[in-house]
C-alpha cells in the first residue's frame, strides 16, 4: 500500500505543471518593495550605475518566474513583464499618496518612514497594488501568491480583483476582508475587523458583481460587515463599528449599531 501511494504521489509530480515556488515570488516582491522605497531597505548604493544594475536584477528576476508560466500567459513573459514596469511608475506614485493618507489619519502616526516601515496596513496596501497590476494583466496564480503573503504578513485579506481608488488608508487592519468584485473610491479609510463581502458564496455566481461598492469618502469602523453585489455605500458616509449591511445607503448617511435596551 505504501509503495502504491508513492507511486501515485510521484506520478501527480510528474504531471504537474511547472510553476514559479511561493518562495520565489515573495522574494522577488521583498526585493521590489526595497527598491521602491528606502525605507525598507538598508541598502546604499554608490551611484546611479549601481542602483540601474540592481532594478534590471529585479526585472529579469522577474522575466525568470514568468517565464515559467508563460503557457498560461495571454502575452510572451518579456511582453507582460515590459507592461507591468511600464505601470509601476503610477503604482509608485499611488502609493505614496496611500501612504500619505495614512500619515494624516492617524493620530499616532509619526512620519511617512514609520507609515512604510512598520504599518501592516500600508503593507497590505501596496502588495495588492502589485498583485492588481498582475491581474489586470491576466497572469494567474502570481497575484493570489503575493496577496496571500500579505495577508499572512497583516492579517489584511485582499484579493488581487477588487478596485481601490487614491489615497486609501486601512488603521490597525488586522482581520480586515475585501473581496474580489469590491470597488472603493477615493479618499476612504477601513478599520479592522471590515468585511466587504458576498451575499452567497454559489459557484455559478463566480463571474458576477458579488461585492460591495464603496463611493468616496467613506469611514468604515471595526467590526462592520458590509455584503452583496447591489449594496452602494454613498459618499461622505460613516459605518459604525459592528453594523451588519445588506442595503444601499444614501450619500452622506450615518450608520450605527443600537442595542436594544433589556426588559426586566
Amino acid at each position: 500500500m505504501e509503495k502504491s501511494f508513492i507511486e501515485r504521489l510521484f506520478q501527480a509530480h510528474q504531471h504537474a505543471k511547472q510553476i514559479p515556488s511561493p518562495q520565489q515570488v515573495c522574494n522577488w516582491l521583498n526585493g521590489l518593495l526595497q527598491v521602491m522605497f528606502p525605507d525598507l531597505s538598508g541598502r546604499q548604493y554608490r551611484n546611479i550605475r549601481e542602483f540601474e544594475q540592481h532594478y534590471n536584477d529585479i526585472k529579469l528576476e522577474l522575466y525568470r518566474i514568468l517565464q515559467t508560466i508563460e503557457q498560461d500567459l495571454p502575452n510572451s513573459a518579456e511582453a507582460v513583464e515590459m507592461a507591468f514596469m511600464k505601470r509601476l511608475p503610477q503604482v509608485y506614485e499611488t502609493l505614496l499618496l496611500d501612504a500619505e493618507a495614512i500619515l494624516k489619519g492617524d493620530p499616532a502616526a509619526i512620519s511617512q518612514t514609520e507609515v512604510i516601515r512598520t504599518y501592516p496596513g500600508f503593507r497590505a496596501i501596496a502588495v495588492f497594488r502589485l498583485a492588481h497590476e498582475f491581474f489586470r494583466l491576466g497572469v494567474p496564480l502570481i497575484p493570489r501568491i503575493l496577496t496571500e503573503h500579505a495577508h499572512s504578513e497583516t492579517g489584511i485579506d485582499i484579493h488581487p480583483g477588487a478596485t481601490i481608488g487614491e489615497r486609501f488608508c486601512i488603521d490597525h487592519g488586522t482581520g480586515i476582508v475585501i473581496g474580489e468584485t469590491v470597488e472603493i473610491g477615493n479618499d476612504v479609510k477601513i478599520y479592522q475587523g471590515v468585511t466587504l463581502g458576498a451575499l452567497s458564496v454559489r459557484k455559478e455566481l463566480a463571474k458576477t458583481k458579488r461585492h460591495p461598492t464603496i463611493e468616496d469618502r467613506v469611514v468604515i469602523y471595526a467590526g462592520a460587515t458590509i455584503l452583496g453585489g447591489d449594496t452602494t455605500i454613498g459618499h461622505d458616509s460613516v459605518i459604525g463599528g459592528n453594523v451588519w449591511i445588506v442595503k444601499s445607503v444614501a450619500p452622506y448617511s450615518r450608520i450605527y449599531y443600537r442595542q436594544e435596551e433589556e426588559i426586566c
